[in-house]
């Protein structure tokens, strides 16, 4: 007579071990996905830290140097963030192409993202050079100030070639899921830029206008850095790497629908700023501490959803939807979690990080408030970040474009008739600065978040 199992313990064992598959499989994903987005984070700052060193060697300059560099920051973050594209329309590409196998149609269409980005520099370089002066003037220069801000911007204009290499070379390195090589591309920039600052405005005197000569070789050595390696790369694979009109197109017609996305939540940030100055001085003032504080801890959340663009990305490219969908999953996980894990962040360090912005006691407490009110809502963020770069990974480029447009629009003109009046009519600064970062989250955000989890929810998006 032979011993045999209970049938609940026969029934049992195979869904037992498809649950421990799944966990493993989650597992890897999620460890994929923080593979991804930790490199990639380090290497999104860069250009902020640029910004941040110059002003810590320049504010030693005088402060007509530090109000200059304040403007000329302002239009060069403001041009060359509008190009952001250029990464995101790379990758997705790239991504596709390796999934499917075409690794050398993947390559050449990098290579083809690199002439196009060395064209928008050159062309965005020479117009920022000659309309320097009358851009600073726009933004409020006069004076000294003016001049200050003309020379930083005319030096470091001159390095938007390199940073837009740097663009769409890092699409080409996220498509391979190759990203540490950018991340050691934006520290070395970053130390280059800090040593030589120091040598250029201290030691030669150059004053402002040498942090401006100091930031443009770094971006230039960023540049050369990561296309060195794409290209050569590219032409062991049998990559053309002449420059090919047709290549070149089929990536601006990518490139494009991000264009307009990019400018239409731009457009809702300019409003947002225009209704807090409406709001007073002091809430301005909070208002600034705060989105500062919020434009870096969005980098975490960014990172993340470039992480799934570029798996989904190649998971699409490999005609794998079950694949594709699991790792959406996965990744609206982890942008839900990385905006928690930021989000509590956010308010503790609210509570305290006044002090670093203001002596006003009153600045201070708008600062708390304003972080506590983001904090909230930042869960939702690092979901639709997520969400979002699912979509740019499916190159669901029109949708986003469409969507983020509508969005804006119907943001703009709620904030323009609705929120400013009720702004301008409390009586407290506190309602004020709550009201403006909740009308911003629930109305911006959340509109974004509520276009992106509906399309998400189909199926439409992955038969691209």
């Amino acid at each position: 007579m032979h011993d045999s199992a209970p049938a609940s313990q026969t029934v049992t064992a195979p869904a037992d071990a498809a649950r421990a598959t799944q966990a493993d499989t989650a597992r890897a994903d999620r460890r994929r996905i923080l593979a991804l987005a930790a490199p990639t984070f380090g290497q999104l700052i860069a250009e902020p830290a640029f910004i941040l060193i110059d002003t810590a060697i320049v504010g030693h300059i005088g402060d007509a140097a530090l109000a200059g560099l304040s403007i000329g920051s302002t239009i060069i973050l403001t041009a060359v963030g509008l190009c952001i594209f250029l990464a995101y329309s790379t990758t997705a590409q790239v991504a596709h192409l390796l999934g499917a196998g075409r690794r050398r149609e993947g390559l050449q269409a990098g290579i083809d993202g690199l002439w196009l980005a060395l064209g928008i520099g050159v062309a965005l370089a020479a117009v920022l050079f000659a309309a320097a002066e009358p851009l600073c003037r726009a933004l409020g220069g006069t004076g000294d100030v003016l001049t200050q801000a003309t020379a930083y911007t005319r030096a470091v204009v001159l390095g938007a070639p390199g940073m837009l290499l740097v663009y769409a070379a890092n699409g080409v390195f996220r498509g391979l899921q190759k990203v540490r090589i950018t991340l050691v591309a934006a520290v070395g920039g970053a130390v280059l830029n800090t040593v030589l600052d120091v040598l250029f405005v201290f030691g030669l005197g150059w004053g402002i206008a040498g942090s401006g000569v100091a930031t443009m070789l770094a971006q230039w050595f960023m540049g050369v850095f990561l296309v060195v390696p794409a290209v050569l790369w590219a032409r062991a694979d049998g990559a053309s790497l002449r420059p090919r009109a047709a290549g070149i197109a089929a990536a601006g017609g990518d490139g494009l629908p991000l264009f307009v996305r990019t400018l239409a939540i731009r457009a809702a940030m300019v409003v947002t700023v225009g209704v807090a100055a409406r709001s007073g001085t002091l809430v301005l003032a909070g208002f600034q501490a705060v989105n500062s504080s919020w434009n870096f801890a969005m980098n975490v959340l960014d990172s993340v959803g470039i992480a799934g663009q570029t798996l989904v990305g190649a998971a699409l490219g490999a005609g794998d939807p079950v694949r594709a969908r699991r790792l959406t999953r996965a990744s609206g996980r982890a942008g839900l979690a990385a905006g928690v894990a930021v989000g509590v962040g956010f308010v503790a360090v609210g509570l305290i990080a006044g002090a670093a912005f203001s002596p006003n006691p009153h600045v201070r407490l708008l600062v708390a408030i304003g972080m506590g009110t983001m904090g909230v809502f930042l869960p939702l963020q690092g979901w639709m970040m997520a969400l979002d770069g699912v979509l740019i990974g499916a190159r669901d480029f029109t949708y986003l474009a469409f969507t983020c447009t509508a969005t804006a629009v119907g943001y703009i003109a709620v904030m323009l008739l609705a929120v400013a009046p009720l702004a301008a009519s409390a009586g407290d600064d506190v309602l004020r600065t709550i009201l403006l970062w909740a009308a911003f989250n629930v109305l911006l955000m959340g509109g974004r978040g509520l276009a992106n989890g509906l399309r998400a929810r189909s199926d439409v998006w992955m038969r691209r």
